[in-house]
């Protein structure tokens, strides 16, 4: 009973950070109508860690890195948020949406490739087969109707770098959580993050930038963004790492279509098709798969 409590926790601990994240991209928009990208992130990731640094501190969670330890951290900041961002962001500049979706999709098969090339992960056919039938359902959901399929090679080569980035990440940060505590590694990870942004932000933003643009309108959001989606969020991600690895933590970023839906059936009154439906049934199916396998072999080594 005992395991099945903890992993309902993992699980609902990566739903909730897939949510969160899903919900990023109306955050975005919202705060992007007065503030640009970069300058965005730069104050996004300078609100996260200001807040996790004092409550970590506060709750003597703050652990000292190991000098040994900093090019790790600066690789992990390297890959998140920076080289993730800036392939995303230069990315979707150059091809449709629907493209954009399909592409960053493909981060769980890759992840799976590395978990079980690097660290040695074990999958079974049920695992393999789950996360397939899990990056089909997101094609079903963004290849509804007439679907935009316009883009140019560059934007292809940006949305890989997103992608590799996200692997990288879930290859050092499996390594270093079981060394340094939740709060510790999130702290480093954005507090580094944030001298990665620092020169686009002094080059790019900060000459064109004027007080009037900080009006009330844009900071509900930009603290959603920091405090749900860059501290929350990770807290939970990494929470989950820990207990299930990184391949079969990953492949719930197929969620994130599924939010979408969900969420612009609510909010913006857009209906769920027939097609969207039997996406999100074909998704939420193939996640089922690729964690059977785990709970089936738990369940052998505890009798």
């Amino acid at each position: 009973m005992e395991k099945t409590a903890t992993g309902l926790k993992v699980y609902a601990a990566l739903i909730t950070a897939e949510l969160l994240w899903a919900l990023s991209f109306v955050w975005y928009k919202q705060v992007l109508v007065y503030l640009p990208p970069v300058t965005l992130v730069f104050f996004r990731l300078l609100i996260a860690v200001t807040i996790l640094a004092v409550v970590a501190i506060l709750m003597g969670k703050l652990q000292k890195m190991l000098k040994k330890d900093l090019p790790a951290f600066i690789a992990l900041s390297f890959f998140q948020p920076f080289a993730y961002f800036m392939g995303e962001s230069f990315g979707m500049q150059y091809v449709s949406s629907t493209v954009g979706a399909v592409v960053i999709s493909t981060i769980p098969i890759f992840a799976a490739i590395a978990g079980f090339s690097i660290l040695k992960e074990r999958f079974g056919i049920v695992n393999m087969l789950g996360m397939m039938l899990s990056f089909a359902g997101v094609g079903v959901i963004v290849f509804e109707g007439a679907a935009d399929l316009n883009f140019k090679p560059i934007g292809i080569l940006f949305l890989f770098v997103a992608v590799l980035a996200a692997v990288g990440y879930g290859l050092v940060l499996l390594k270093y959580i079981q060394r340094y505590n939740t709060f510790t590694v999130i702290v480093y990870q954005l507090g580094l993050g944030i001298f990665w942004f620092l020169p686009f932000f002094l080059i790019m933003d900060l000459p064109t930038l004027s007080s009037a643009i900080f009006v009330k309108g844009m900071f509900i959001p930009l603290f959603e963004l920091a405090i749900l989606c860059s501290a929350v969020a990770f807290i939970l991600y990494i929470y989950s790492v820990r207990n299930v690895g990184i391949s079969r933590a990953t492949v719930f970023a197929n969620l994130i279509p599924v939010f979408t839906a969900i969420s612009a059936y609510f909010i913006l009154n857009e209906m769920i098709t027939i097609q969207k439906m039997l996406g999100i049934l074909v998704v939420i199916g193939g996640l089922y798969l690729s964690q059977r396998k785990v709970q089936l072999r738990n369940q052998n080594q505890s009798n």
